[in-house]
């Protein structure tokens, strides 16, 4: 009877190892089923996150676009205002060349420049043309002041042409100082230049510069 007893239970202990693995499989499956939802779950919103983002930066650039765009148009704009105001170009009056003798004692110099004189407004031209004998005599004798040596290097130019500036404006009433002597305070101007009242005469170009 104890033999039948021991039979009987065989079945039971050959059963109960065979039930725990299929526990721990039930349990790995479910295990993977949800890890596999939190990947599908995560994987959605990462997705989410990188549309998100990508909508951002085409916004972004759609607006600087259109910043571009705005900025494009009003340098256009500009432009076009610049172009304009270039009805109120200067005015420039060409000087026929002067041929003069220098001040040089060694040996026997001369030059011969070509200048433009470049005005304030076109009615200045008429005021220059009713003067431009006393002009021209005052320019002459600046000129022959000089040496070729003080005309050669670019100093002495941008020098003769303020100077020049200067004896042009004398006979319309501007005694303006001699730049080379520009410090001295004994200077004094009939017609101050920074008064208000700008010279007709804003510049002087050299159109031809020969030294012999």
């Amino acid at each position: 009877m104890a033999a039948d007893a021991s039979k009987a239970a065989s079945p039971d202990a050959v059963d109960a190892p065979v039930a725990a693995p299929r526990g721990k499989k039930k349990l790995m499956l479910m295990m993977i089923i949800g890890l596999s939802l939190l990947l599908v779950v995560g994987g959605g919103a990462a997705a989410f996150f990188v549309m998100k983002q990508r909508a951002a930066a085409a916004a972004a650039a759609a607006e600087e676009e259109s910043e571009d765009g705005q900025a494009a148009k009003e340098e256009k704009l500009d432009a076009k205002t610049a172009k304009a105001n270039l009805k109120s170009a200067p005015t420039f009056v060409a000087l026929d060349p002067f041929t003069v003798n220098l001040a040089d004692r060694e040996a026997e110099r001369y030059a011969q420049v070509g200048m433009t004189l470049e005005l304030t407004d076109p009615k200045s031209g008429d005021l220059l043309k009713a003067y431009m004998p006393a002009i021209r005599n005052n320019i002459l004798l600046v000129l022959a002041g000089k040496t070729a040596a003080e005309l050669m290097d670019r100093e002495g130019k941008l020098l003769l042409a303020a100077q020049v500036r200067a004896a042009a404006l004398k006979p319309l009433g501007y005694d303006v100082p001699d730049p080379a002597a520009a410090a001295s305070a004994t200077a004094k101007a009939k017609k101050p230049v920074d008064d208000g009242d700008e010279p007709p005469v804003r510049a002087v170009h050299f159109s031809n510069f020969i030294i012999q």
